[in-house]
């Protein structure tokens, strides 16, 4: 019998068979599981199956009809239970990215958690992604191996103490993936390319799980840089966002779209330990990956992600228009970078902080205190002065209306490219950059400007560099 979680819809399938098939090794038990799954099915199927007692290890395969019309994502839930936010009984995912996974109580495939194979009642989690006119036809083997368990899986999460104590500017990548979810890099692959490419820290934003959480810890030394923030990427089927600065191994749910209600709840629980969440390539093409939700409940929003692309300029824009209306939300970036074809760091957000340390970091990104650059050759500062006040990004500077601004724009390593000032009105200055390094002024007022922010182009027009809002507020 197949099952969904409550509140995604009802099923319609065809009989699911269960059989006993020939295992290769004495100490082995193999189940073989096929159904069927017709065009019409919800996000999330549910596969049970049941573990006896003195069962050590478990192996699971599964195959299908693929095509570009038909794919299938799979993950697995133990005795604990399937019900949505329920983190017990969560023990990975892999999506479409592999065809088979291992569990015990000492070690998993990346993308799984190791723990005890606890007798009861375990599902598979199937997600059709893509499902053709005539349905999906399905595979599962289970492979139960018996025997003496090993040692307990030790956990080895990174160091969260800050690296320095002293405030400054700090470049970061906040959106990665490794061979833990669909990524081709390897773990000391992110790190040697973020150090490569002059980064102070990282965050790790798998899809759907946070296994590399706990194995951080055996590619870092709690004194080299990067700094590793723990996330993940909340992968929806009606959008993509990233928790940035979850605990070593928490999980957060991601079965529900819009309609469910409930996205203020999984948000909470990524408040209550101190992170924040960020509305992750809103425009992206791909089937789920398009932000379909409102972004009331979301701390900052992606506007570059990997390469400069029409899909950022669409995001620029989206920003640019909330900033306008008054909806405050802070602009990142990362370069959701998967395998040798991506550039760890392009881009990478440099952020302004107390320390660096995770919760310096996360607040200065929460703030605003934030520009984006596509490369460590690029800095960006940017301060608006009147009489003895100053402020920088995310900051308001309070004056009389008619009291004179002078917004000071510093750029380093933009040869050849052009500023532009930006307000609510408008462009209001364009700006050649000529020099290495530059210096311009833009000046305004409190009633004439709401905020200033300012964008760095090539002359085809990608982005070099882009910044937060500075705001000007009116006092009698």
């Amino acid at each position: 019998m197949l099952q969904t979680v409550g509140g995604l819809g009802a099923l319609s399938l065809a009989t699911v068979t269960t059989e006993e098939v020939t295992a290769s090794k004495p100490n082995e038990r193999k189940k073989r599981i096929k159904g069927h799954i017709e065009p019409d099915t919800p996000n999330w199927v549910y596969v049970p199956f049941d573990v006896s007692d003195n069962v050590t290890e478990l192996h699971v395969s599964y195959d299908y009809n693929k095509s570009q019309k038909n794919l299938l994502d799979i993950g697995i839930f133990d005795p604990s239970g399937y019900d949505r936010d329920n983190a017990d009984g969560f023990r990975g995912w892999s999506g479409g990215e592999r065809t088979e996974f291992m569990l015990s109580r000492s070690e998993a495939t990346p993308g799984y958690y190791p723990g005890e194979i606890e007798a009861g009642t375990w599902n598979v989690i199937l997600g059709p992604y893509r499902v053709g006119a005539k349905g999906i036809d399905y595979t599962i083997d289970v492979t139960f191996r018996e025997g003496e368990s090993d040692p307990a899986f030790e956990p080895t999460p990174a160091s969260n103490d800050p690296l320095t104590d002293t405030a400054g500017w700090y470049r970061g990548d906040l959106h990665l993936h490794t061979v833990h979810s669909d990524g081709d890099y390897t773990p000391k692959d992110i790190l040697d390319g973020a150090r490569d490419n002059g980064l102070d820290f990282i965050v790790s934003t798998e899809h759907s799980t946070t296994t590399t959480s706990l194995v951080w810890g055996n590619y870092t030394r709690p004194d080299q840089r990067p700094l590793i923030i723990d996330g993940e990427e909340i992968t929806t089927r009606a959008g993509h966002y990233n928790a940035i600065g979850l605990e070593p191994g928490q999980w957060i749910d991601w079965r529900y779209q819009p309609e469910n209600d409930v996205l203020d709840r999984f948000v909470e629980e990524v408040h209550d330990v101190g992170g924040i969440t960020v509305a992750n390539h809103p425009f992206c093409p791909y089937k789920g990956c398009d932000w379909r939700f409102t972004y009331e409940h979301m701390d900052a929003i992606e506007v570059w992600n990997g390469p400069w692309s029409w899909e950022d300029e669409a995001a620029l824009q989206t920003w640019d228009r909330m900033l306008r209306d008054g909806h405050v939300l802070p602009a990142v970036g990362g370069s959701d970078a998967h395998d040798p074809g991506d550039v760890i760091g392009l881009p990478q957000t440099v952020v302004r902080a107390d320390r660096l340390g995770p919760d310096g970091l996360i607040a200065g990104l929460a703030n605003g205190h934030a520009y984006i650059a596509e490369s460590a050759d690029v800095t960006v500062t940017l301060t608006a002065t009147s009489t003895s006040q100053n402020a920088s990004l995310g900051e308001t500077l309070e004056v009389h209306p008619e009291t004179p601004v002078n917004v000071t724009l510093e750029v380093t390593g933009a040869s050849s490219a052009e500023a532009t000032f930006h307000t609510q009105e408008s462009i209001m200055k364009i700006v050649p950059i000529e020099s290495k390094q530059q210096k311009t002024t833009y000046n305004t007022n409190a009633k004439a400007t709401d905020f200033v922010r300012v964008e760095v182009r090539k002359q085809n027009g990608d982005m070099v560099a882009l910044t937060n809002p500075i705001f000007l507020k009116s006092f009698c």
